[in-house]
């Protein structure tokens, strides 16, 4: 119990790791930087460790609430509306607690050895600390306005690690790209909140959310418009339909940045705001239906994007939209402890497909390109073994963990009350198969057959990476393998994430909805591992048996190559958004706010107060000539006139 006394330490050691590293840096040794930098994380995942040992041990309130807070002071008080500083861990919080500090501590620890060669080594830790305290802060805060405060921070922890390589044009467009565009969401979720203030007098979880069935009406207006708010700020922070196009791009950041963003903070906290908030969207059906929708096509519409890119890391960045439109699609038909396993197992497959990708990476002095890949299972056997346990969980092969929690999710869909959710469940079973091919696409590409490189340096010096880089991947090679033991379904009770989130989802109470057969719910899950395995024999064939036969494939004239052209552009969205929405922009900006507004009003304005200023000095400076005959002259006429005036 003592550790929940003392939660409120898990953001605050990252955040010295980074003033530490930020202000000293350049005074310590390398290995000093990284001592601070691990050690504080480490540190703040022990802590939560000891919490979660403490959290059971906690009481259970009479109404069923499981939930510690702590305030810490007054932060705002402000007439009626008051924010306190407070952290409240209950059973959600608790989950994302465990993700954030332990995959986050193992990302660390993986980039001492990937970093050590990198220029800015304590500028990066710094930004890394900062980004873990961001997002604990995010998860902890007991209010809205935390909440926000940490939104924040990992959006500018992004833009800062996106644009690492600051030096790089492309790097510094890309992290300029995903500032600008998580704006937009940004200010839907600060107009909602302002709402939900405006409604309830209060942005405190404890007061607004059990007030919530009381003070809207069903399908009502304010709670439509306040979920729809909340669901576009959720859509820029994890990447959904139509504000997905920052998330490719951000690869541009160094490689264990890629699996910190995509696994553990930054996307997965519109996932925490949409199921934090689960009171505000079960009185919203509307909205429910539109968040499914977006989902399920992001799922989709993301993994035909990663079928022909050949960037190794690029075919992961739009596997995890995908990933996040499942866990969108759950949350829209209430499923919502579905969204929050799929989370969790997709954070151990994800951040071990990233940093394996890394691993890879710096085995092959920096080569990105699949096409220049091949034969890495002989070079780099502790790679390839925990990068093929990760790819066979996201293409949801049993048992590994991501079968349990995406079959989880089809299952909740087909059997939902949303509307569509019969296409929905479609849409979502072909992504699965989808993602079987790709992902076994990039695997084949990468590991089998014979090194493609041309590049004999790269040739002569494939190796397999350190210890301190293969150690995290085979710790999180081991949880995508077992960790879909917390969700197993057909057990009583055996749904141990279940249990433990009944408290906070309505949801919870069934893993599954009471009215799945046994003999349903199996032949669902046949039916999704029949897809996936339908979808890795593709592949199998495509790129790894017959490769010239996906070149004859895509060479096609016909549907065939125009599909391929579409996919291997991104369907021309970015494209779209430059004609239509950037160059607009920069073109209104230019002509007016520019050329009429800015250099014509303001400036002309201030230059007309200039030279009103100058004119008036020198009326004035005629006055004060210094001479006194003037003076006598100009004093004579003035008694002249007031005795005139007076005499009148």
């Amino acid at each position: 119990m003592w550790a929940l006394e003392f939660i409120w330490w898990v953001p605050i050691l990252p955040l010295l790791g980074a003033i530490v590293n930020g202000v000293f840096g350049s005074r310590l040794s390398k290995c000093w930087i990284g001592f601070f930098a691990v050690g504080s994380t480490g540190a703040s995942f022990g802590l939560s460790l000891m919490a979660l040992a403490g959290f059971f041990v906690l009481p259970v309130a009479p109404n069923g609430d499981h939930v510690f807070e702590k305030i810490l002071f007054t932060w705002i008080e402000s007439g009626n509306f008051v924010a306190e500083a407070g952290i409240q861990l209950d059973p959600l919080s608790m989950v994302w607690l465990m993700i954030v500090t332990g995959v986050g501590f193992l990302i660390h620890v993986y980039s001492i050895g990937y970093m050590s060669h990198e220029d800015g080594y304590a500028r990066y830790f710094s930004y890394l600390n900062l980004f873990m305290f961001s997002m604990l802060l995010l998860v902890l805060g007991n209010n809205f306005l935390l909440m926000f405060i940490g939104w924040e921070g990992v959006g500018l922890c992004s833009y800062l690690l996106i644009g690492y390589y600051y030096d790089k044009q492309s790097a510094a467009d890309a992290g300029k790209k995903a500032f600008v565009m998580n704006r937009v969401g940004d200010f839907a979720f600060l107009l909602a909140i302002m709402w939900t203030f405006w409604i309830f007098g209060s942005i405190d979880y404890t007061t607004v959310f059990p007030a919530a069935d009381s003070t809207f009406q069903y399908g009502g207006f304010a709670v439509t418009m306040i979920t729809l708010l909340l669901f576009i700020g959720a859509t820029g922070k994890s990447a959904q339909i139509p504000l997905y196009t920052w998330l490719p791009d951000a690869m541009e950041g160094p490689t264990p940045v890629s699996a910190l963003i995509h696994a553990a903070t930054m996307v997965t906290a519109g996932i925490y705001m949409l199921a934090r908030c689960s009171a505000f969207f079960n009185m919203a059906p509307t909205t429910m239906v539109i968040v499914a929708l977006i989902g399920a096509t992001t799922a989709i519409f993301a993994a035909t994007m990663g079928l022909y890119q050949n960037d190794i890391k690029r075919v992961l960045a739009y596997s995890t939209v995908s990933q996040l439109g499942y866990m969108f699609l759950a949350c829209g038909v209430g499923a919502y402890t579905a969204a929050v396993f799929h989370v969790m197992t997709h954070a151990f497959f994800k951040a071990c497909l990233f940093l394996g990708s890394g691993s890879v990476i710096h085995g092959m002095s920096g080569e990105q390109d699949m096409r220049q890949m091949g034969g890495l299972d002989k070079k780099m056997p502790m790679t390839h073994a925990t990068f093929l346990i990760s790819t066979l969980a996201i293409a949801g092969i049993p048992p590994l963990a991501g079968f349990f929690s995406k079959d989880e999710i089809l299952l909740s869909t087909f059997l939902g009350h949303t509307t569509g959710h019969l296409v929905f469940w479609f849409m979502a079973t072909i992504a699965a198969g989808v993602t079987a091919f790709y992902m076994f696409r990039l695997y084949y590409m990468t590991f089998a057959g014979e090194l493609r490189s041309e590049d004999k340096h790269v040739r002569d010096h494939v190796h397999e990476s350190p210890p301190s880089m293969t150690a995290p991947l085979v710790i999180l090679a081991a949880l995508a393998f077992g960790g879909g033991i917390l969700g197993l379904p057909f057990i009583r009770q055996g749904h141990a994430l279940k249990e433990f989130l009944a408290p906070v989802f309505s949801d919870a109470n069934s893993a599954v909805h009471p009215h799945a057969s046994f003999g349903l719910e199996i032949s669902l899950m046949a039916l999704s591992v029949a897809v996936a395995v339908i979808g890795i024999a593709l592949a199998r064939y495509f790129y790894f048996l017959k490769p010239a036969a996906a070149t004859e494939f895509a060479n096609r004239t016909g549907v065939t190559r125009t599909l391929y052209v579409l996919m291997q552009n991104k369907y021309y969205v970015d494209e779209i958004y430059d004609r239509y929405i950037v160059k607009p922009i920069i073109q209104f900006s230019d002509s007016f706010l520019w050329r009429i507004f800015d250099v014509q009003i303001i400036d002309g304005f201030v230059n007309a107060v200039g030279k009103f200023t100058v004119d008036l000095g020198s009326v004035i400076s005629d006055v004060q000539s210094g001479l006194t005959r003037r003076y006598a002259v100009a004093m004579v006429a003035g008694v002249i006139v007031l005795a005139g005036l007076w005499l009148i």
